[in-house]
C-alpha cells in the first residue's frame, strides 16, 4: 500500500514538472513560471500532509524522491558558486582601467550592506516591542530544550571567534581550500584572491601590454564558459523551486506554527518593512522600484524556497547584470559579500528581535539607550562572516546574544517555526545584496541604461534566465 501511494504521489509530481516544462517550451516567461512553480509546490506539499500526515512513511518516502530534483538543483547551484565568483570578479577587475575603481566599488557595496543591516536591526527592535514579544511566554518542549542545550555549547565555540580573527580569515592562506567552501568566510576569501589576481593582471598589462592582453583574453574565454554553464543551471529554476516547496510545506507543522504565530507574524512584518527600506534606497538612487521588483522576483523566489543566500549567488549576479544593468564588478561584489556580510534578515532583524525578547527575562529594559545602541553596533559588526546557508541566523544570534551577555539557550525555543521564518529572512538577505549592488552601481555611474526591460524581457540576442524564447533546459 505504501509503495503504491508513493508511486501515485510521484506521478502527480512528475506531471507537474512536465506541465512546467511544456509551458517553458511554448514560450512562457521565466518569472511567471517560477511563481507558478512556487504556488504549485505549496499546493502539492499541503495535499501530501493533509492526505497522509507530516510524519507518515508515505510522505517521507515521497520526499526522498522529490529531493532528487530539489536537492539536485541546489547542489548544481552550489557547484557553480565558487567558479562563478572567482571568474566574474577576476574578469571584472581585469576590465577596469584603474585599480582604484575597485576600492570605490567594494567600499560602496560594503557601506550599503552595513547601513541596511543596522537599519534592519533597528526595525527588529521596533517590531519586537510593537508586538510585545517576550521569551517568558514561550512553551518549553523537549525539542526546544535540546536545541537550547546545543546552542549553549555552540556559544562557547563562537566566543573564541573574535573580530580580529574573523577579519584575518578573509585573507586566504590556501585559495584552493577556500574554493571548496571549507570555511564560513570562504566566499569572501575567494573574492579577495580573485581581486588580487585581477590587480596583478592590471599591473602586468602596464608592464607588458602583449602578455597582459593574452591574460585578459584567457580570462574572457573562461568567463564565457562559466557563464554558459550558469545559464544552463538557472534555466532549471522552476523545477527546483517546485520540488523545494513541496518538501518545505509537507514537513511544516500547523500546530507548531500556531503556537508561535505572533512571532511569525512579527517577523514577516519586520521583513516587509525592510523591503520598504530597500525600496526607499532604490528610489533615492533613481531606480524604478516597480521594474526592479519584477526583475528580482525569480531570485527571491528561489532564495525563499531554498533558504540559501549562497546558492542564490548565480541567480543574483545574472539578474543584476542582465536585467538591472548593474556593472559586473559591482554585481559580483554585492552578491559575494552579501552572502556572508550584512544579511539584513538573518544577521540584522532576527538577532535584534531575539535580544529584545530575551532582555526582560534577565531584568534589562530593552528600550534603554544603554542597551539599544550597543545592540545595533554589535548586530552590524557581528554580521561579518555569517554563512549564507540554512542556520546562518542561528550563528548570528549566538554572536549577538553572547556579546550582549544574554542567555543563548532561549533561542532554542523558536525551533518550531525556524524553517518558516528562515525562508522569508533568506529572501530579504538576497534583496539586500541586490539593493547594495544596484544603488552602488548607480551612485558610481556604472549602470548600463541600455539593458533590457527589467520586467523580464531579454536583451537583444540575450540568453539570460529571463529569455522566454530559450529552451527550458539546456
Amino acid at each position: 500500500m505504501t509503495a503504491l501511494a508513493v508511486v501515485a504521489n510521484l506521478t502527480v509530481f512528475a506531471l507537474s514538472l512536465a506541465w512546467l516544462l511544456r509551458r517553458r517550451r511554448r514560450g512562457a516567461a521565466f518569472s511567471p513560471t517560477v511563481l507558478l512553480a512556487l504556488l504549485l509546490g505549496g499546493v502539492l506539499g499541503a495535499a501530501l500532509q493533509a492526505g497522509w500526515g507530516a510524519d507518515s512513511a508515505v510522505v517521507a518516502r515521497t520526499l526522498d524522491w522529490v529531493g532528487i530534483v530539489g536537492g539536485g538543483y541546489v547542489r548544481l547551484l552550489q557547484m557553480i558558486v565558487m567558479p562563478l565568483v572567482m571568474i566574474m570578479i577576476l574578469s571584472s577587475v581585469t576590465r577596469l582601467d584603474d585599480a582604484r575603481a575597485l576600492g570605490r566599488i567594494s567600499g560602496g557595496v560594503l557601506s550599503m550592506l552595513m547601513l541596511t543591516t543596522a537599519l534592519s536591526a533597528a526595525i527588529g527592535v521596533g517590531v519586537a516591542r510593537l508586538f510585545r514579544l517576550s521569551a517568558d511566554g514561550l512553551v518549553r518542549g523537549v525539542r526546544e530544550v535540546e536545541r537550547g542545550e546545543v546552542l549553549t555549547r555552540r556559544a562557547a565555540d563562537m566566543a573564541a571567534l573574535d573580530l580580529p580573527a574573523l577579519l584575518q580569515s578573509f585573507i586566504p592562506a590556501n585559495p584552493f581550500e577556500e574554493l571548496t567552501g571549507a570555511h564560513p568566510t570562504s566566499i569572501i576569501a575567494v573574492v579577495v584572491f580573485a581581486s588580487l589576481l585581477g590587480i596583478a593582471a592590471l599591473a602586468l598589462r602596464r608592464e607588458d601590454p602583449v602578455l597582459g592582453r593574452q591574460v585578459a583574453e584567457g580570462v574572457e574565454v573562461l568567463h564565457g564558459l562559466v557563464m554558459r554553464l550558469v545559464r544552463m543551471v538557472i534555466r532549471l529554476t522552476p523545477y527546483g523551486v517546485l520540488a523545494l516547496m513541496v518538501r518545505v510545506v509537507a514537513r511544516s507543522s500547523p500546530a507548531d506554527i500556531a503556537g508561535l504565530g505572533r512571532f511569525v507574524i512579527a517577523s514577516y512584518v519586520g521583513l516587509a518593512l525592510i523591503l520598504l527600506m530597500h525600496a526607499a534606497f532604490l528610489a533615492l538612487s533613481g531606480q524604478n522600484v516597480r521594474r526592479h521588483a519584477r526583475a528580482i522576483w525569480p531570485v527571491l523566489t528561489f532564495a525563499f524556497s531554498s533558504r540559501s543566500s549562497a546558492a542564490a549567488i548565480p541567480l543574483n549576479v545574472e539578474t543584476q547584470v542582465d536585467r538591472l544593468g548593474v556593472s559586473p564588478a559591482v554585481a559580483n561584489f554585492s552578491a559575494g559579500f552579501g552572502a556572508t556580510i550584512g544579511q539584513n534578515g538573518c544577521a540584522g532583524l532576527y538577532p535584534a528581535m531575539l535580544a529584545v525578547m530575551i532582555a526582560p527575562s534577565v531584568g534589562i529594559d530593552p528600550l534603554a539607550p544603554a542597551f539599544v545602541v550597543p545592540l545595533l553596533i554589535v548586530t552590524t559588526l557581528g554580521s561579518f562572516g555569517i554563512a549564507g546557508v540554512g542556520g546562518g541566523a542561528t550563528i548570528a544570534a549566538l554572536v549577538v546574544l553572547s556579546t550582549m551577555n544574554l542567555p543563548v539557550a532561549l533561542a532554542g525555543l523558536l525551533i518550531s517555526v525556524e524553517p518558516l521564518i528562515d525562508m522569508g529572512r533568506t529572501a530579504i538577505n538576497v534583496s539586500g545584496s541586490i539593493t547594495a549592488g544596484t544603488v552602488t552601481s548607480r551612485v558610481l555611474g556604472l549602470t548600463d541604461g541600455s539593458t533590457a526591460d527589467p520586467g523580464g524581457a531579454p536583451p537583444p540576442g540575450g540568453t539570460g534566465a529571463g529569455d522566454a524564447s530559450a529552451p527550458a533546459v539546456a
